[in-house]
């Protein structure tokens, strides 16, 4: 889709009475990673559905209350970054979303807005 028919595609949603999403910052990548999630009441696991400098939507297998504050640990194999090793990113939140119609055997939807991130070296 070129840029002209992606915004012309969303000012039709929009006139349509359509969700735009403008509330959305920076390009989403559709990465489907292993993901370790911290919060107030317990760990859990999921995997990444999509992945951006400001946000992820998770599968976890526990549910996230809207509004709490989360940390979580994303790990880039190399053949996303390009590199020789994983690449842990140490990420702190808070949960936007929760989608009940993103639940599948592989957990239920979240959306978490990444408020601070850090690269974790390898220490090996």
């Amino acid at each position: 889709m070129t840029p002209t028919s992606f915004a012309q595609s969303e000012r039709s949603d929009h006139e349509r009475g359509g969700t735009v999403s403008e509330a959305r910052t920076g390009k989403r990548f559709p990465l489907h990673l292993p993901i370790k999630i911290h919060n107030e009441s317990a760990d859990a696991k999921g995997t990444t559905g999509n992945l951006s400098a400001a946000g992820v939507y998770i599968r976890a297998d526990s549910s996230l209350e809207i509004g709490s504050p989360v940390e979580f640990e994303i790990t880039l194999p190399p053949d996303v970054t390009g590199g020789p090793e994983n690449v842990v990113i140490q990420c702190k939140g808070r949960v936007v979303r929760t989608d009940p119609s993103g639940t599948t055997q592989d957990g239920k939807g979240v959306a978490c807005v990444i408020d601070s991130y850090e690269f974790v070296r390898n220490t090996e």
